[in-house]
């Protein structure tokens, strides 16, 4: 069983007695929103941006979230100082709330809030030292005019049809392309590659959902003087790249060191290395203490 903590229901429980009633919508439709927020020396990370993006979210699939941001902020709070550990993993969820069967949102009145605080380790120790194998996966990114990818919905079966070849493929992770062949990101993270210099990752407008830790990479890489841009990408940008490298809250920051079989050219790179860097000093700045 996995040690944690969760909020639910107005109750700070461990995590095998929280129970989720079965006609939440969440639990039966994927109805609602989530985001997931790093904390370390037992304090959140960025945890407003977050809470600003959750908002996002849920303003455009109409879901009310009657919490105030101060409100949310201490349920957070009493989650961690509730966990054995100063480092972890934060879930916080906002489903529709309980209703009939049927996908009609109109009759649940009462939107549930779950914050969860775990551990979560997208890759070994090993991994991150040596990088990852990725694969292209055959699944495609759904289209904007079918499910925006800047929505943080509960619906993530999409990418878990991309991770299930990946792990079929055994390989690490997997890369999922949009309609038109471009790179949008992979399946929970994502991604970043330098080409003479340059640091590009794929444009939200081909399916990258607007990462928290994209974000600050992108603000810390102009900071450093390395030139950094969002541009569309294609599996040749991937296979023919000097470095590639994977982003996201639960990632943190992974070297790759293949491609569909293609090996990067340095592993970890230069630029990955700077990034990483100066992504624990920007932690170190807001939560204190030593990150692994």
């Amino acid at each position: 069983m996995n040690r944690g903590v969760c909020w639910l229901d107005g109750k700070l429980l461990p995590l095998d007695q929280a129970c989720l009633p079965v006609l939440d919508h969440g639990l039966l439709y994927g109805d609602g929103v989530f985001e997931g927020i790093r904390f370390y020396a037992g304090v959140p990370f960025l945890l407003r941006e977050h809470l600003r993006r959750l908002r996002h979210s849920g303003h455009v699939i109409a879901l009310d979230i009657p919490w105030e941001d101060d409100q949310l902020a201490e349920i957070t709070m009493s989650v961690v100082d509730a966990f054995e550990g100063e480092d972890g993993y934060i879930r916080m969820i906002v489903t529709r709330g309980d209703g009939p069967l049927g996908i009609d949102p109109a009759p649940c009145s009462s939107p549930r809030l779950i914050v969860i605080a775990s551990d979560l380790e997208m890759v070994n120790h090993a991994a991150r030292g040596e990088g990852v194998r990725l694969i292209t996966a055959a699944t495609r990114r759904l289209p904007p005019d079918g499910l925006d990818p800047r929505i943080k919905s509960l619906n993530y079966l999409n990418h878990i049809l991309a991770r299930i070849e990946a792990n079929r493929a055994g390989a690490d992770e997997a890369v999922l392309l949009n309609a038109q062949g471009r790179v949008a990101e992979g399946t929970a993270d994502n991604l970043f590659v330098v080409r003479e210099g340059r640091l590009l990752t794929p444009p939200v407008i081909d399916g990258a959902l607007p990462g928290i830790t994209r974000a600050l990479i992108l603000q810390l890489a102009d900071e450093m003087g390395i030139e950094a841009c969002e541009q569309s990408l294609a599996p040749y940008d991937l296979h023919t790249a000097d470095e590639c490298f994977l982003t996201g809250t639960g990632a943190e920051l992974i070297p790759v060191r293949d491609i569909d079989g293609r090996a990067m050219k340095t592993c970890p790179g230069p630029v990955f290395q700077c990034c990483n860097q100066a992504f624990r000093q920007a932690i170190r700045r807001h939560c204190g203490g030593e990150t692994r």
